[in-house]
């Protein structure tokens, strides 16, 4: 296979991992908009607790989607082009950072039983503020690796 071809297939490949993570993404903020608009005792909607699994499951596979996809190859050094590689330098600490937040707040409440609901619209809170942190920065990321 020639260098143009490789190139050619890597970038058809790219475009396939960004489509799905953003795929994945419209699926976790439309599951964190659920979750942040319940009420806890209203008796006409799925418990609580089943939507906020969900959500925590949907927000794990878009966080390793984005983490094991898209910003491991660059790490690894696979990608090639030096401003997709300079974007990446600049913006994964803030993504890592807004990563965290993510996977403490499933710690915290996948398969859990929740008893507080106002700690929960906190930390819903918090876990919104760097989401829209995180995809702001992949929009960045992603419009780089797209020129």
């Amino acid at each position: 296979m020639t260098e143009k071809a490789f190139s050619s297939e890597r970038r058809v490949q790219t475009g396939r991992m960004i489509e799905e993570l953003l795929q994945e993404r419209r699926q976790m903020w439309h599951l964190y908009c659920e979750v942040a608009e319940l009420k806890p005792f209203d008796q006409h909607q799925e418990p609580l607790e089943q939507i906020l699994d969900r959500f925590c499951q949907v927000l794990i596979d878009y966080i390793s989607l984005g983490h094991f996809g898209i910003y491991r190859r660059i790490i690894e050094g696979t990608e090639r082009r030096r401003s997709v590689v300079e974007a990446a330098e600049r913006f994964y600490p803030r993504i890592a950072e807004a990563t965290e937040v993510a996977l403490k707040f499933n710690d915290q409440y996948e398969n859990a039983q929740l008893t507080d609901h106002d700690v929960l619209r906190r930390e819903l809170s918090k876990l919104g503020e760097a989401l829209a942190t995180r995809i702001e920065l992949e929009d960045r990321l992603i419009d780089a690796m797209n020129r």
